[in-house]
């Protein structure tokens, strides 16, 4: 599964990418929706790689993701069910789980050098693998 999560705003954006930010359900800075790795997640990540991080996600981040920022659909979101149904291989909506998780701004920053270049040359954009989590960490 891929975390991805918006770093940059919407100031001069293309319609390309904002269209593929709206479907991701990265709305606003700082959110974050799970995906699964197929051919479809990775062609919308190379259109989004400048405006966004993503990497895998650990099962047990998504678990503390879910119970710390998960949000229900209608209704109230019983935890656990959640959890086991969507690690089971279930859909978002069917757990009756939004894809989107808000996150706050991460503790003592993105480290390095900044949201304006890619993680490979020491900044915050693009692909982190396995460091994903540590980010989510600090940003839960």
């Amino acid at each position: 599964m891929y975390a991805i999560i918006r770093i940059r705003g919407q100031i001069s954006i293309s319609p390309k990418i904002k269209k593929t930010l709206s479907m991701l359900n990265l709305h606003t800075v700082n959110s974050m929706s799970i995906w699964p790795e197929d051919k479809k997640s990775l062609k919308m990540l190379k259109v989004v790689e400048n405006h966004a991080t993503f990497g895998t996600i650990s099962e047990d981040m998504i678990k503390e993701v879910i119970t710390k920022r998960g949000k229900a659909i209608e209704g109230k979101l019983e935890i656990q069910n959640a959890i086991d149904g969507f690690l089971s291989g279930k859909k978002m909506k069917e757990v009756n789980l939004k894809n989107q998780f808000r996150l706050s701004p991460p503790r003592k920053g993105f480290d390095r050098k900044g949201i304006k270049k890619p993680f490979t040359l020491g900044g915050a954009l693009g692909n982190r693998k396995d460091n994903i989590n540590e980010l989510i960490k600090k940003m839960i």
